[in-house]
């Protein structure tokens, strides 16, 4: 059986008003009854309905986040970072996962408006600045990875992917790569348009013609299914840069089943640097872009907006760094 406020405030002799301020440290209570209702709490094991609390509450403490697709593995380190520097600057923290779709994107803010948050991290390329305003207006303090410039109300989380992927290619290419294909995520995403830029950019300012560039979906079965259609280009070309770590292991897997080596047939990269990239075999050449930081960042810039009486957002920046794995290796002969 549950316990209520109701019951608490019965066993010690109370009013229901009495246990409620005792709770919240809110009005004027007696040492003793203070003492009194705490004990009596504990007696009974009694519970506070943290939701209800805040509700009612004009300081509600929570942050919410909202993320593209929990199955990659980028994000759970990224969430767990930003929650853990949330509780402890005191807040709770709530989730909203879009797996890539706007309409989910849109309730994703919805609910954290409904939630009363204090501020929401958009992890997520997929969002329109229109409902980042639409957050903004209602003075909810916003954090987003390199969607706008900040203003009030809104932080910005600069990635440095670009350079990031011209490490992974001037990598590439004093390994005597010259034909490096790249496997991009879905279009329309600003930081896959981002990184595919940057491949581009730098294979020209080396000199080199674009190698082919296959479609992908962020995902395991894209770059299986890309890693396939590689093996079948005629030239083969001789390493190839695939967007994040989930879809290398899937371009990796579809090379193999297609009878070539990685990496001595074809290198193979990914970006991100999680986990995934160290537990995959062969270990994968990726870029760190330090999730813990950016989920750490993104929880003291909401803090910082939302406990600010006039609140500005700031520019925020997050360096790359290339990691070394066993996907790579010197072009062959």
């Amino acid at each position: 059986m549950n316990v209520t406020i109701r019951d608490v405030a019965e066993a010690a002799g109370v009013s229901t008003a009495t246990v409620s301020n005792v709770l919240n440290n809110t009005g004027k209570v007696g040492r003793s009854t203070h003492r009194l209702v705490l004990s009596t709490v504990r007696k009974l094991g009694y519970i506070p309905n943290v939701h209800a609390r805040h509700l009612a509450s004009r300081d509600r403490r929570t942050l919410g986040i909202i993320v593209s697709d929990i199955e990659n593995p980028f994000f759970p380190e990224v969430i767990k970072s930003f929650e853990s520097r949330a509780q402890q600057l005191g807040y709770d923290a709530i989730l909203s996962d879009t797996n890539y779709d706007p309409r989910r994107t849109r309730a994703a803010a919805e609910r954290m408006i409904e939630h009363k948050v204090r501020g929401v991290a958009v992890l997520t390329s997929e969002i329109s600045l229109r409902l980042v305003d639409e957050l903004a207006r209602r003075k909810i303090a916003v954090t987003f990875l390199d969607l706008a410039p900040a203003r009030g109300y809104m932080s910005n989380l600069r990635v440095d992917y670009a350079a990031g992927v011209e490490q992974i290619v001037r990598y590439l290419h004093q390994n005597g790569h010259r034909n490096i294909g790249f496997v991009s995520g879905r279009p329309g995403l600003k930081s896959n348009e981002v990184r595919l830029q940057a491949y581009q950019n730098c294979m020209l300012s080396l000199g080199l013609t674009f190698g082919p560039v296959l479609p992908g979906d962020l995902r395991f079965e894209g770059g299986l299914a890309a890693g396939v259609a590689i093996a079948k280009l005629s030239p083969l070309p001789t390493a190839v840069m695939a967007i994040n770590d989930l879809t290398a292991v899937g371009v990796i897997k579809g090379l193999l089943k297609s009878g070539l080596r990685v990496p001595q047939d074809i290198s193979v990269t990914g970006f991100d640097n999680t986990r995934l990239a160290a537990y995959s075999n062969p270990s994968i050449t990726t870029v760190d872009i330090h999730r813990q930081i950016l989920g750490q960042m993104a929880a003291d810039a909401l803090h910082e907006l939302s406990s600010s009486a006039s609140p500005q957002g700031r520019e925020y920046q997050i360096g790359a760094e290339l990691v070394l794995g066993e996907s790579s290796g010197p072009a062959p002969a």
